[in-house]
């Protein structure tokens, strides 16, 4: 699997962000971009190409074909609608629909068998989608989920208390939205509990849930001043990757499938802590909610599920 092949549909600012991220860090040895914009996409090539002179490794990176699938290890989807001035997340859940199931026949008509990624927005809903119409088996399908924003908040709580980000070990759950949560009796910084460490320095653990409602204004603020958040996501999807293709069987909360009562829920992509391997999703992190916890993951598959009822199943239920 290491420096494997992966494809990338969707050059726009997310899925170049990705290359970008992949290029300078090495470990992928085959890259190809798919796009309906092909000049953009040889464009994009090239661009990419000339960088190689300085990368860490060589690199193949080529536009390509859905036939290029056929043989790669992971699919990456970042392609879809960015949402419009004044489109609800149910209209662009129906628009984001129909691409991303067009592009999953796509992927699979090439006799792909690998592990797809998806990344296009909102992220649990098209995972869904892809889940649905690929036909592959549920650990072979990942949803970036709440990565980036377990990033954001291992970010913001490092530099509330001055520490390294890698050691923070806390992990935002549930949708990829505005009803995720914070398990914080599950949140580490080293070794010690962050709420025992909250108590031991005399800060007010309410700033806990200023940090989290900042994490969740985060796209927002970003949006707002530069109109798209792409290098954050981008990382994020080049690190899942590596997980993948080097075998790592490392912790990260991605949007899986819940079908067997897991977290007392079913037939619902959401995001939660896996760990990750050359497989996909090797096995879910079960981790002991309280009961507050519980009806957070409850309320936000809640919301998920409701979304999908009123936005997708009949455009997934269509040939």
């Amino acid at each position: 699997m290491k420096n494997g092949k992966v494809v990338l549909v969707g050059t726009g600012f997310v899925g170049m962000s990705m290359a970008y991220s992949m290029l300078n860090r090495g470990g992928i040895g085959e890259l190809i971009l798919i796009d309906i914009d092909k000049n953009k996409t040889v464009g994009e090539e090239m661009d990419l190409s000339h960088g190689l002179p300085f990368a860490p490794q060589k690199m193949v990176i080529k536009a390509g074909e859905y036939s290029d699938c056929s043989d790669a290890q992971i699919v990456v989807i970042t392609a879809g609608a960015a949402q419009k001035p004044g489109q609800t997340r149910l209209e662009l859940a129906e628009v984001n629909t129909k691409i991303v199931k067009e592009i999953t026949k796509n992927v699979m008509a090439s006799g792909f068998n690998g592990i797809i990624v998806v990344a296009s927005n909102p992220v649990d809903l098209m995972t869904y989608v892809v889940y649905k119409t690929s036909g592959l088996p549920k650990n072979k399908v990942i949803g970036s989920g709440t990565v980036l924003d377990t990033a954001r908040l291992r970010y913001m709580i490092a530099e509330y208390l001055n520490v390294s980000s890698k050691n923070v070990h806390a992990y935002i759950m549930g949708e990829h939205g505005d009803s995720s949560f914070v398990p914080w009796s599950h949140c580490y910084v080293g070794c010690k509990k962050l709420i025992d460490i909250m108590k031991d320095t005399n800060k007010p653990v309410e700033d806990l849930e200023k940090i989290h409602q900042n994490v969740i204004n985060a796209a927002y603020e970003i949006i707002d001043k530069k109109k798209a958040t792409y290098y954050g996501i981008g990382m994020s999807l080049n690190r899942l990757v590596r997980a993948i293709l080097d075998d790592e069987n490392a912790i990260i909360t991605v949007s899986t499938y819940l079908e067997n009562g897991e977290y007392g829920q079913n037939d619902v992509y959401i995001g939660v802590p896996a760990i990750i391997n050359k497989n996909g999703v090797r096995e879910l992190l079960k981790l002991d909610l309280n009961e507050k916890e519980q009806e957070k993951l409850n309320n936000s598959c809640n919301v998920i599920k409701q979304m999908r009822k009123e936005s997708i199943e009949s455009i997934i239920s269509q040939g």
